[in-house]
C-alpha cells in the first residue's frame, strides 16, 4: 500500500504543477495567461478532475492504511 501512495503523490503533484496558469499547459502550447481568466476546457478541465479524483483515492488509501495497521 506504501508504494500505491508513493505512485499516487508523484501524479498529484505532477497534475498541480501542470496546472499553474502562467507554465501549465497553455505555457506547454505557447500561450500566454496575462490575467485574463478563462473557462476550464478540454484537457485542463480532465487535469482537474484527475486531480480531485487521485486525492481521494489517496486520502482513501491513508485511511485503509490507518485503519488496518
Amino acid at each position: 500500500m506504501a508504494i500505491v501512495q508513493i505512485i499516487l503523490s508523484v501524479a498529484i503533484i505532477a497534475l498541480i504543477l501542470l496546472q499553474q496558469r502562467s507554465s501549465g499547459m497553455t505555457g506547454l502550447l505557447g500561450g500566454t495567461g496575462e490575467g485574463v481568466y478563462q473557462t476550464r476546457r478540454g484537457i485542463e478541465k480532465t487535469a482537474l478532475r484527475l486531480t480531485v479524483i487521485l486525492s481521494v483515492a489517496f486520502v482513501a488509501v491513508a485511511l485503509y492504511q490507518l485503519l488496518h495497521s
